[in-house]
């Protein structure tokens, strides 16, 4: 699927399409599966129509780059994710090479919009000084257009930000999960210039659950959640219409990720993106990373 190039220099849409459900099952609402290879072509062939034009994905997404490069992506804008650096590497810059190359070939892609780090902790290790040295030459090189990283805490850019201030930073939030809002670090980035890019604004599809399809694991957070959606009934809204205005309105995000594993689905984003939400009552969310980080969740 191809999209015409002047999309790149006047994107018509704040969203771009996460892909991770492409290579693999994911998600906590997620009763379909993988997305098949004929529903991916389907649903780029949708997201391009209505002016998305950057994909999200990484090399950690089971097959999700080969499936892209399958279907067809060289006019998107591609970002995808660094694996984590191997504790024993002896030759970082080939390393970093090596991943990229095998990105870009699976993706059928000569160049990448973004490359982040997966692990940005990678920088704080001994090995930090070389990574960041292999960043700065696959720009020189043209083979990506930015370097930045992917987080789950704001409290990660305290440490890293006086060693390395990223070109893209991706980052979770929500209606529930305000810490880069209440930290402080929206406007620092936009003072810096470091594009934004929010994921997780369903928390993997959490927010949008009714409350007797929610895994046992969130019981103690029950209160919270069905607060949300009493809010969201009262307000005549769909929770899932009121988080993705949440995330669409804060105007120092570039982008906000969403991921699909059907048309339908995508459709639903599309029509809720067009509509207005109201705002969210200020004290309604958490700090607890119990609830906002899916990697601690034990679910089945």
């Amino acid at each position: 699927m191809t999209l015409q190039q002047d999309a790149f220099d006047e994107p018509t849409s704040k969203l771009a399409l996460g892909t991770v459900q492409f290579g693999q099952r994911y998600g906590v609402a997620n009763a379909a599966g993988r997305v098949t290879p004929q529903t991916v072509a389907a649903i780029l062939d949708l997201a391009g129509s209505e002016g998305i034009d950057t994909l999200d994905t990484a090399a950690a997404y089971g097959n999700s780059e080969s499936c892209l490069g399958d279907v067809g992506v060289s006019s998107w804008r591609v970002i995808t994710k660094l694996p984590a650096l191997p504790d024993d590497t002896s030759d970082v810059a080939s390393w970093v090479e090596l991943q990229v190359r095998g990105s870009m070939r699976r993706l059928r892609i000569a160049r990448l919009e973004g490359l982040l780090l997966h692990r940005p902790a990678d920088l704080l290790g001994p090995h930090g000084a070389r990574l960041l040295t292999a960043l700065a030459l696959l720009k020189s090189r043209d083979w990506i257009g930015a370097a930045g990283i992917s987080i789950y805490d704001p409290g990660e850019l305290d440490m890293l930000w006086p060693l390395w201030q990223p070109e893209i930073l991706q980052a979770p939030c929500s209606v529930l999960d305000r810490r880069l809002v209440q930290s402080g670090w929206l406007p620092r980035l936009k003072r810096q210039g470091t594009r934004l890019h929010l994921r997780s604004v369903f928390l993997q599809g959490l927010l949008l659950m009714p409350s007797r399809q929610r895994p046992a694991f969130f019981a103690r957070w029950r209160g919270l959640l069905d607060r949300w959606l009493d809010w969201c009934a009262a307000h005549s809204v769909s929770p899932l219409r009121a988080a993705l205005g949440y995330a669409c309105a804060l105007p120092d995000a570039e982008r906000v990720v969403v991921g699909v594993d059907s048309i339908a689905q995508l459709q639903e984003i599309l029509d809720a993106a067009r509509a207005p939400a109201p705002t969210p009552p200020a004290d309604l969310f958490s700090d607890e990373r119990e609830l906002l980080e899916p990697s601690r969740w034990m679910v089945a």
